[in-house]
């Protein structure tokens, strides 16, 4: 019976990639105002290749295409409106198995549906936004959202001021290949809010060209991208969270760098009586040999007071993230391969009791994943992957579609 029910499920996941292959022809909003190829920028979408990482850092800008034509300036030089106001739609699919689970296969579709924009205001500064129309079944709303200004004062410094991740600076999470995610930028401690996701505020970027070193810093609220509260503020407390990465390059094959992040935050409950200071700090490596790209990282966590309580202080969190991609063909290959590992470790797990009676959960993870992409037109590719929770002794197996149009 297991088998008849898994073959087909499988089955009806095949037949929804095939229908919608044949259905997928649109290029994405950036391919579509510029006239170039998705795969300009990605290899394959959405990783970022170097020209793509410096159109994004640019603002969504290609300096030399950009053409009064394309703008309505109404006579006004300090007006450029764009003519045609660029937008795209990513649409994500998935079929997932998980034989140890009660729900042991789940037709994700769609597993995410996003509407996205983002392009030029005035010289020099751009915009990007996306809205999360649904994620698993939910509403997520906006996500990445913000004004870059590039090259303020004719220097290298650049300046994002908007809602982003806070782990941005090092690998970006909506960029990944995998169905499986980078899970320790996610993790929060007891009943911490603060994480490396989506928070508001500022952030800046400063290279050096002659070292090749890039130096980023930011400035954020601590709690996230909750809604506003009562008295219509989006900050919790009276704290701000601060970051700083430092990045060099070692010639053309590669990068090590060092990430450091430090806050406070005050109990919802409790308000100051009880506060937990937390910092973040570790170093990654990034290494391109051919068809070969090794990314990992070591972070560590520290938290005084996660709990916020009497018993749980001083606890350290660790974690750890290594990502391979192989790419045949370099950036003109249309299979990707990819093997990526998680761990978290945290003393924070010692606490069962106290966990309980705050709601809060373990966090100790460990999993192995190895995902193959074909792509079918350089804006569809299709997904399957294999991922063994090594903690739990289990399974996952997901085929998907990820397209954008």
């Amino acid at each position: 019976m297991k088998t008849r029910t898994m073959m087909a499920f499988f089955l009806a996941a095949i037949m929804t990639m095939i229908t919608l292959t044949e259905q997928a022809g649109a290029i994405p909003a950036f391919a579509r105002r510029y006239k170039i190829s998705c795969s300009t920028c990605h290899a394959p979408f959405p990783k970022l290749k170097p020209y793509g990482a410096d159109f994004a850092g640019a603002g969504f800008i290609l300096k030399e295409e950009e053409k009064k034509r394309d703008y309505v300036t109404g006579g006004d030089d300090l007006l450029w409106l764009n003519k045609d106001f660029p937008i795209g739609l990513r649409f994500d699919s998935f079929g997932v198995m998980e034989p140890d689970n009660k729900v042991k296969s789940d037709i994700q579709t769609p597993y995410g549906l996003k509407l996205f924009s983002g392009g030029a205001i005035f010289t020099n500064i751009g915009y990007y936004f996306y809205f999360y129309l649904a994620e698993r079944g939910e509403v997520a709303g906006i996500e990445d959202a913000y004004m870059h200004f590039d090259n303020v004062f004719n220097t290298n410094l650049d300046i994002m001021v908007g809602q982003f991740q806070t782990s941005d600076p090092l690998m970006k999470r909506e960029l990944r290949l995998t169905y499986e995610d980078y899970k320790f930028y996610k993790t929060r401690v007891g009943v911490s809010n603060t994480d490396l996701a989506y928070d508001r505020g500022v952030m800046l970027i400063y290279s050096v060209d002659k070292t090749g070193t890039d130096i980023t810093g930011f400035l954020v609220n601590g709690n996230g991208k909750g809604q506003a509260g009562e008295d219509r503020k989006f900050d919790q407390d009276k704290f701000k969270n601060f970051g700083l990465r430092l990045n060099q390059s070692i010639g053309e094959v590669g990068s090590i760098g060092f990430y450091y992040y430090s806050g406070e935050e005050a109990s919802l409950t409790w308000g100051d009586q009880f506060t937990n200071k937390l910092a973040y700090y570790g170093p990654d490596f990034n290494l391109t040999v051919g068809p070969l790209e090794l990314t990992t990282q070591y972070l560590i966590r520290e938290d005084s007071n996660p709990l916020f309580n009497d018993k749980t202080t001083d606890i350290k969190t660790s974690g750890v993230i290594a990502e391979l991609i192989f790419s045949p063909k370099l950036d003109r290959s249309r299979w990707f391969i990819t093997a990526l590992y998680n761990k978290i470790n945290s003393d924070i797990d010692d606490y069962e009791q106290d966990l309980e009676d705050f709601g809060a959960e373990k966090l100790a993870y460990h999993s192995a994943t190895l995902s193959g992409t074909y792509l079918v037109s350089r804006n569809l590719r299709l997904v399957a992957e294999y991922m063994r929770d090594i903690e739990h002794e289990s399974n996952r197996l997901a085929l998907g579609i990820v397209s954008a149009f």
